[in-house]
């Protein structure tokens, strides 16, 4: 609507003031804001305005407020107002607030409600990316992958990645067994060579060393049984041992004992091992018989590997 003069006014001006505690013949007070002098302020004694200024009734510079005379507690009261510190009293009224009025990363999470950012407002990305979050927490986009590729970890720090699935992961590898009997003398650590093969996908199973190498790092599942005729009558109780071995070390991938009976009967071992190789890495089987000769039954022998990632 028309008006004449000024227009009205949208809001009302309020001053931030500070009251005072009096001490008794005390002239030196701390304000509770900086002033550049005396006059950024209004000092009011017993509801009377002060006169600012030297030799008038106070001075003020910084936090420091010195009155011409001290006052008198419990009778006197004082209080300031910061004339430079003006305060709006009425909220700003509803959609008021545009884009100008706010300042550049002032948002605060604090002031954005709980699930009130949907997708619609989230930046747009490209068709596939992933949100992931590196080392700092900072968010970042995982790179789309490619038709039957699979999100991988790479381990904390760093974002998954998306990679091709290992070839022939899952299947047989190779798969071998035996021709011929093989005599393993007591005491004596034993490599078995399986010398014949029924699958060997890529040419990497040796059947002159017995040896399988993987040729691609991964993870592989091998498992190996053997049949043993004791050569030797056995009067006592005897152990045998049967293991996979990683590069010929002796450790504790897939070993397994069996205590004879003090009779001449066969036995059957049977262990396995899921290993991590590396390309040049190979795999083997070695027997171990303790107190007797053992012979290895030919119809009765495989070594088989499957690739696992």
């Amino acid at each position: 609507m028309s008006y004449l003069g000024n227009a009205p006014a949208r809001s009302f001006i309020s001053f931030e003031r500070q009251v005072f505690s009096i001490v008794n013949s005390q002239t030196a007070y701390a304000l509770s804001h900086s002033v550049t002098n005396e006059n950024d302020i209004r000092l009011v004694v017993n509801n009377v305005v002060q006169e600012p200024g030297s030799g008038k009734a106070y001075t003020a510079t910084g936090t420091a407020l010195t009155l011409s005379a001290a006052l008198t507690n419990g009778t006197d009261e004082m209080y300031c107002v910061f004339l430079g510190r003006a305060t709006a009293t009425s909220a700003p009224g509803a959609g008021s607030i545009g884009t100008a009025q706010l300042a550049d990363l002032n948002v605060t999470s604090g002031k954005i409600a709980n699930d009130a950012v949907t997708l619609a407002k989230m930046a747009s990305g490209t068709d596939g990316n992933i949100i992931s979050y590196d080392a700092s927490g900072n968010p970042v986009a995982v790179a789309t992958g490619n038709d039957g590729q699979v999100l991988t970890s790479t381990g904390a720090g760093s974002p998954p990645v998306f990679e091709a699935v290992a070839a022939n992961a899952g299947t047989l590898d190779f798969q071998s067994d035996r021709s011929g009997n093989l005599t393993v003398s007591a005491a004596t650590a034993t490599e078995i060579v399986f010398n014949a093969e029924a699958i060997d996908t890529g040419s990497k199973y040796n059947v002159s060393t017995g040896r399988y190498t993987p040729a691609v790092a991964g993870n592989y599942f091998v498992t190996t049984s053997c049949t043993f005729d004791p050569a030797d009558s056995q009067s006592t109780a005897q152990r045998c041992y049967l293991k996979i071995r990683k590069n010929g070390v002796d450790t504790e991938y897939g070993q397994v004992a069996r205590a004879g009976e003090g009779n001449n009967s066969d036995f059957a071992l049977t262990t396995s091992a899921i290993i991590t190789l590396d390309a040049d890495d190979y795999i083997s089987v070695w027997v171990y018989s303790v107190g007797i000769n053992v012979v290895l039954l030919s119809d009765q022998a495989s070594f088989n590997g499957f690739r696992l990632s």
